[in-house]
């Protein structure tokens, strides 16, 4: 019996959606434009990387034709060297949005066919009475932030008040989403995650995707920085995932990564939480060895999304993807016949654009194995297209949405 692997590269976008002007986003494309920045010389950074974008392996595959498919044109330096060795498309998200649960659940088969709660941006950004309500219900001496504002540097605005006062920071963005930064020791770790697991209750009626503990560590005089003990609680996903039904079938599946708050832990198998690209990545390898036939491992790797993506930081971003990029073969060479690996990603986070938010984009669809001839499964015009394949690959009932490639 089959086996599947699914990675998601976390924001790892190919060019704005057919409505991404809706939000800002008309002509924002991911890989596209870093690849031409660092063509001209503007992904550059001592003793990280330099130099054009070199992806061979994801070029292979057929990354620059999903992203030609997607945009008209081919990166620099993305074109295959020869007959690409995968399935190669494009996939358009039909759920409002440019999130990750809402990417991730569409994926997994269940397009969000609801509009999302969002809060506005302005100062304060929550409703009084849900602030009132956490003050109250989580013992809180008030709250800091109430405002969109990017993670790292509401933390170096806030941070020291904070640990003075022990009001947490909290804050939102154009996602779906009330993030609460606290301090690891001074405020605490498992009281962070408690306020929020409060806060999660809270939110359910504004229909918030996610509700994220983001902990960070640091004094005024040394800094502050965040730490990999984030937590993100969401909203349960409608029932039908891929998930479901593999649990349904009684099926392995292992998540690595953020997937298990993802899906708020529903059908989720054995969960696996590094830090790290590479250590998440490891960790679904070392999963994937030892699977047994019929089983699912669902891999996402956020790195490109937290630490580059949000932070217009092209040259990270680069070296991100070289490094996944350069992992190829070893990914590879863990597939047995029979077997299935999809990359692909939930939304863009376009290191280029203005803001620090995440960008409206087609996403790429590269699938391969042992014994899985390569050719072009053009538009997808669905993320659900994936689940629908990956289940039908696996031997499993039809989900809800998305049509097969096969």
């Amino acid at each position: 019996m089959a086996r599947a692997l699914l990675i998601v590269l976390d924001s790892v976008g190919i060019g704005g959606a057919p409505d991404a002007e809706h939000y800002g986003d008309a002509g924002s494309d991911t890989v596209g434009h870093i690849a031409e920045a660092c063509a001209a010389g503007r992904g550059d950074r001592p003793g990280l990387r330099a130099g054009p974008l070199r992806l061979p392996n994801l070029a292979a595959l057929g990354l620059g034709l999903a992203c030609e498919g997607a945009t008209g044109r081919v990166p620099p330096g993305l074109a295959p060297a020869g007959a690409p060795q995968a399935l190669w498309g494009h996939a358009v998200e039909t759920a409002a949005g440019k999130d990750t649960p809402s990417g991730h659940w569409e994926i997994a088969g269940v397009p969000v066919r609801e509009a999302w709660g969002h809060f506005p941006d302005t100062h304060p950004a929550f409703p009084a009475e849900l602030t009132a309500a956490l003050i109250a219900r989580a013992g809180l001496p008030g709250i800091l932030g109430d405002r969109h504002a990017s993670g790292t540097a509401i933390i170096d605005r806030f941070g020291a008040e904070h640990v003075r006062t022990g009001r947490p920071i909290c804050y939102t963005s154009a996602d779906s989403v009330l993030q609460i930064a606290a301090h690891e020791e001074a405020f605490g770790l498992e009281r962070l995650y408690e306020t929020c697991r409060i806060a999660r209750e809270l939110c359910d009626p504004y229909r918030v995707g996610r509700v994220i503990a983001r902990p960070f560590l640091g004094s005024a005089a040394e800094g502050f920085h965040r730490t990999s003990r984030r937590k993100d609680f969401s909203l349960t996903p409608p029932p039908g995932t891929l998930l479901d039904v593999l649990d349904a079938a009684g099926r392995a599946v292992v998540s690595v990564g953020k997937i298990g708050d993802i899906f708020a832990h529903r059908a989720t198998g054995r969960e696996i939480k590094p830090a790290g690209n590479a250590a998440c990545l490891d960790a679904a390898l070392d999963a994937f060895a030892g699977l047994p036939d019929g089983g699912f491992v669902f891999l996402n790797l956020v790195d490109f999304d937290t630490e580059h993506g949000h932070r217009r930081d092209v040259p990270g971003y680069a070296a991100e993807l070289e490094a996944f990029d350069a992992r190829l073969p070893e990914i590879r060479a863990a597939l047995r016949p029979g077997d299935l690996c999809v990359v692909t990603a939930d939304h863009g986070n376009d290191p280029t654009w203005t803001g620090t938010e995440h960008t409206r984009e087609q996403v790429p669809v590269l699938a391969f194995g042992p014994a899985l001839a390569p050719g072009p499964i053009g538009r997808r015009d669905s993320f659900a297209d994936i689940g629908a394949s990956v289940a039908a690959h696996l031997g499993l009932p039809p989900l809800g949405a998305g049509r097969a490639w096969w």
